[in-house]
């Protein structure tokens, strides 16, 4: 939990309001996850949360009780893969930095050594939120910069 927001798990009621940025292609082009359907976005993000094998949670504003994004979190033994979406109602608040800055400090807390994200090189947003959050650019795979964190707990 943060000041503005609590991350938890996709409820039925989060669907609708997930599908409204995500099938935002414009928002969303940098994204993958996108343009599906209703059953298929709840298939996916209503069934039982696996960190290993890799799952999405809902970022909620506390005071109104929105969903404002979505978090992704995968587990690789000590190493942990992030993404993050804002939905564009909601983007340059600064939510992205809190909810992720939050997320950094439960990982290390878990036990995380290293904390990786990737961004493509026209996503200029995220990867100005990976270098203030003290992210380093390590290589390109598949046409996306990977940045990576290590975490000292």
């Amino acid at each position: 939990m943060t000041a503005r927001c609590r991350v938890r798990p996709f409820e039925p009621s989060d669907i609708e309001s997930f599908m409204t940025y995500r099938n935002d292609l414009v928002w969303m082009q940098y994204q993958s996850f996108k343009g599906l359907s209703y059953e298929d976005y709840q298939r996916s993000l209503l069934k039982p949360p696996s960190i290993v094998d890799g799952m999405q949670l809902a970022i909620i504003h506390q005071e109104t009780n929105d969903l404002i994004g979505d978090l992704y979190v995968q587990q690789d033994g000590t190493t942990y893969w992030i993404g993050y979406t804002i939905s564009p109602l909601h983007s340059r608040q600064g939510y992205a930095f809190e909810v992720v800055s939050e997320l950094i400090d439960h990982l290390s807390d878990q036990g995380a050594e290293t904390i990786k994200a990737g961004a493509l090189a026209t996503n200029e947003a995220s990867i100005a939120l990976l270098k203030k959050l003290n992210f380093t650019y390590v290589t390109t795979e598949d046409d996306e910069q990977i940045y990576e964190l290590p975490v000292t707990n």
